[in-house]
């Protein structure tokens, strides 16, 4: 697993939005492993009945992974 799953699994231990978003990509068998683009996770979380603060978290921790 590479791009951005990766680097959000490396973040299950942070406090915040992006640890929240990356323990629930940890649980989730089904987390995509690609393409790295935002749209391809706001599907994923859109097709499980995301809250608002799961997608929140996804645009967090996007950005945060983009401007590294």
């Amino acid at each position: 697993m590479s791009g951005f799953a990766a680097w959000l699994l490396r973040h299950v231990a942070a406090q915040g939005t992006t640890g929240e978003l990356a323990r629930l990509a940890s649980a989730d068998p089904d987390w995509p492993a690609g393409p790295n683009r935002p749209q391809t996770f706001s599907n994923h979380l859109e097709d499980g009945g995301a809250t608002e603060m799961a997608l929140q978290g996804l645009t967090d921790a996007w950005t945060r992974y983009a401007s590294r």
